[in-house]
């Protein structure tokens, strides 16, 4: 089924907050724990790719569209995410 591009989600681990946990983590594997995370939480039909855009199946785009992206980040635990790829 195509697909419609609906958003661009910023889903990545600012280097601003890494700094304030204080350890070394390996950055890459966290964006894509949060990511893996993220795309668990969206509606079936709903994808956010690496690069952060955001697609969703034809019949689900009125969904996709309201889709809150910052509730749905601030259910992930960043802090459960960074302890399991600490290096």
């Amino acid at each position: 089924m195509p697909q419609v591009e609906i958003a661009t989600v910023p889903y990545t681990v600012s280097a601003d907050y890494l700094a304030t946990v204080g350890a070394d983590f390996d950055s890459e594997a966290v964006d894509d724990a949060v990511l893996a995370e993220l795309n668990k939480l969206v509606p079936l039909g709903v994808v956010v790719h690496r690069n952060g855009k955001a697609y969703a199946d034809e019949d689900v785009v009125e969904i996709a569209r309201r889709i809150d992206w910052s509730a749905l980040l601030t259910r992930i635990d960043i802090d459960q995410i960074l302890a399991e790829h600490g290096r």
